[in-house]
Formats: structure tokens, C-alpha cells, sequence
């Protein structure tokens, strides 16, 4: 039988080589995912990314090689006990590491397919595009923008800047798109929480919204706390127009349940608010319109009676109240803006369904299969063929076969620059 000191150091040398072994792994790019997927990623998206993910694995590296230097160094049993902490220290290092790499290596797998990465790659385009367009004009930095395909209802966003989980920051915007939704206007509400945090406007809008709301306490504090999704919508609304606001009905209509739900601390509002609010985005915009149609629907088919009490009382005390929010979404200077409001920054005027129609009858066809407009009005194209299907959905299928071309195309010219 081997003395303690032999055993415990046979125990950790195992380890040690498994740890090490399995760090050494992650630094290999095409292992984490196929070769094919990363071909669909712009050029810069590409080394952005890999540059990050291979610092992370280098800083994992450099550590499993401190690590074995000091097992190779130990003797005594102290020495080796402190091993053993460090080793413990290095697994949680490379579970975290792992996280962060497994992240973005599962969102570069939904590039496998060919047309999927020509249609993400539009997707990114769209939402970089639409945060250059404020971002720009503040002097800051726009990130570039990954966007990933999933199931489900809700997109996300893993905002760059902030803080993954081996302790590095986010280098992109990483966008999480709805297999449902990938034609639709959701991920410039993704793009809109970037820009909120990278310019203050959540808070400064949840301080506008108590300086208004100041004669009605009950709501106060709940609306300020939804601010952080009203600026995303706000954002996609100025950028989409009534698209924006037709699939955000899509998204959260459901059962009275559901359009009714208020959860004290979720930053998002009552669906049945944020609907109506989307909708008053577009009065003030825009008067009258296919907007109004949508709200008699809303109100009809979701009848407020079927509301829990609290959550009606709190519905009742909003609704005189939405006119005044919407305008403040719109119009309130921001400092994070210099001064100026969103509405200045990107003009919903161009956006205004009348003006999209006119765009479309004034170009033709060749606004959908020139590679110049579809490069130059790619955010407004979306904005098109969103107001398209919200007001004549019988031709939905159509309209989205004639999007999944004209975004086939722009992936094709993002992937090409």
C-alpha cells in the first residue's frame, strides 16, 4: 500500500491531467462548432467572437498550467492539500469557462444550414443597423450583433458590455430570435434594451414617468419598473412603426389569464397595457389607422371584467394616464440622447404607413431584388412587410416568402462585405 503523500498525489495527478486536458479542448474553435457555421458569420462578427472565446480558453490554459506547476512542486502533505483546493478552484473556473463558450458555440450551431445563416446574417445586419442608427449620432460605439434561432414565444438579449460567466464581457449583442418570429420586428425590441443600456434611457425614462405619475401613488413605482421593456418597445416602435406593435399583440395575446397577468417585480408590464400603449405610440404618430382596429379587437376579446381585481383596479387607474406615457416614450429629452428624445433620433415619420406604401409603389420590384435597396432599406423593408401582413394577413404567406428572399439577399451582401 502507498503512503498518504503517494495516494493523495496519484488522486490529484488524475484529476489534474482529466481538468487540463478537458481546458485544452475548448481552445480548439471547429470542436466547439462545425466549420460550416462559422463560414455563415461575417468576417468581423467571426474574429470578434473567436478572439474573445480563445482569450477565455488562453486564461483558462495559463491557469491549468499554474495548476500543474504546483502539484509537480508539492511534497508535503500541506502542499498537496493546497493543491487540492486549487484544484477545486479550477474546476469551478472551467465550469464557468465552459458556460461561456458552450453560449455562443450553441448560437453559431444554428448557422449549419446554409439559407439559415444567410437569413441570421440579415438578421444581425438588421439589428446592428438599428442601433448604429442612435448610437452614432451619440458618439458611442455600436456592437456587433449575433443573433441566434430557438423555439418558443419570447426573444432575449445577452447584451454586450456586461458580465459573462467566467467573468469576461459579453464582446456582441447576442439576439435570441423565435423560429416563429424570424421574419418579424421582435428583435429590434432585442436591439432597443442594448441601446437602453448603453445610454441610461430605462432609468431616465422610469424618473420622467414619477415626476408624471406623481398624483397617482398606486401606479407609480409599478410603471417606472416597467421601463426597461416600454424603451424596447419604444425602440422597435420607432424603427417598425405599426408592425412593431401588431407583433407585439401576436406575441402576448392569449388567454384573459395571460393579457390580464400582472406579477409584482416583472418588469414586464400588463400585456393588455403595453398593447395599448404600442397603439397610442401610433396615434400620436400617425392619428388614425388599422392601430384603432386592433384596440376594439383587444378590448372586445379581453374583456376587463375577467381581470383579477388587483390587476383591474390597476388597468382602470392606467388607461386616462397612457396618452401622457406614450408621449413621454416619444418626446422626453434624455441626457444619455444629449438632450434630445428618441423621436429625433430615429423619426417614426419614416415608418408612417403611407410613406412605406409609397416607397413600394415608387420602386417596384426593384425594391425587393436590387441588392442596393434591400443594403439601403433593409430596416425599412421590415417595417413594410410587417405593416403588410398586419393589414392584409390573407397574404401573409406571400409576403413572407417575398421577406425570406430579400433577407436571403441581404445575408448573401453581409457575409460578401
Amino acid at each position: 500500500m502507498a503512503d498518504l503523500n503517494t495516494a493523495i498525489r496519484l488522486q490529484l495527478r488524475r484529476q489534474v491531467e482529466h481538468w487540463t486536458a478537458a481546458a485544452s479542448r475548448l481552445a480548439d474553435a471547429d470542436e466547439l462548432a462545425p466549420a460550416a457555421a462559422w463560414r455563415q458569420l461575417e468576417l468581423y462578427l467571426d474574429l470578434t467572437v473567436r478572439r474573445e472565446l480563445a482569450g477565455s480558453a488562453e486564461r483558462l490554459s495559463k491557469h491549468a498550467a499554474l495548476l500543474t506547476s504546483a502539484l509537480s512542486a508539492a511534497s508535503s502533505l500541506v502542499e498537496l492539500e493546497a493543491v487540492n483546493r486549487l484544484l477545486l478552484q479550477f474546476r469551478h473556473r472551467y465550469l464557468r469557462t465552459e458556460m461561456t463558450l458552450e453560449f455562443f458555440a450553441n448560437a453559431i450551431r444554428t448557422r449549419t444550414d446554409a439559407a439559415l445563416g444567410a437569413l441570421l446574417r440579415a438578421c444581425d445586419t438588421i439589428a446592428y443597423r438599428s442601433m448604429a442608427l442612435v448610437l452614432d449620432q451619440l458618439d458611442k460605439r455600436t456592437p456587433a450583433a449575433l443573433t441566434y434561432l430557438v423555439g418558443g414565444l419570447g426573444a432575449s438579449v445577452l447584451k454586450a458590455g456586461l458580465p459573462l460567466w467566467d467573468g469576461t464581457d459579453c464582446p456582441v449583442a447576442a439576439i435570441k430570435v423565435t423560429r416563429h418570429n424570424l421574419y418579424g420586428v421582435s428583435l429590434l425590441h432585442e436591439s432597443g434594451h442594448q441601446i437602453a443600456q448603453l445610454t441610461g434611457w430605462t432609468e431616465e425614462l422610469a424618473s420622467a414617468f414619477r415626476v408624471r405619475l406623481a398624483a397617482l401613488p398606486a401606479v407609480t413605482d409599478i410603471w417606472a419598473g416597467w421601463t426597461s421593456e416600454i424603451v424596447a418597445d419604444t425602440h422597435a416602435f420607432v424603427h417598425a412603426g405599426f408592425a412593431s406593435v401588431a407583433t407585439l399583440h401576436d406575441v402576448v395575446a392569449g388567454e384573459d389569464s395571460v393579457v390580464f397577468r400582472h406579477i409584482p417585480g416583472d418588469p414586464h408590464p400588463i400585456p393588455y397595457l403595453r398593447v395599448l400603449l404600442g397603439v397610442e405610440l401610433c396615434r400620436q404618430c400617425y392619428g388614425t389607422g388599422p392601430w384603432d382596429d386592433l384596440a376594439i379587437a383587444w378590448r372586445e376579446l379581453h374583456d376587463l371584467r375577467h381581470a383579477e381585481p388587483e390587476a383591474a383596479a390597476l388597468i382602470r387607474a392606467s388607461l386616462p394616464v397612457i396618452p401622457q406615457l406614450a408621449e413621454l416614450c416619444l418626446r422626453q429629452p434624455m441626457r444619455g440622447f444629449r438632450g434630445r428624445c428618441i423621436a429625433d433620433l430615429v423619426n417614426p415619420e419614416r415608418v408612417r404607413p403611407s410613406r412605406l406604401l409609397a416607397m413600394e409603389a415608387e420602386l417596384g420590384n426593384a425594391l425587393y431584388t436590387s441588392t442596393h435597396w434591400i443594403w439601403t432599406e433593409a430596416l425599412r423593408l421590415l417595417a413594410l412587410g410587417g405593416l403588410r401582413i398586419a393589414t392584409t394577413p390573407a397574404r401573409a404567406a406571400e409576403i413572407i416568402s417575398q421577406q425570406q428572399a430579400w433577407m436571403l439577399r441581404l445575408g448573401g451582401q453581409a457575409q460578401a462585405a
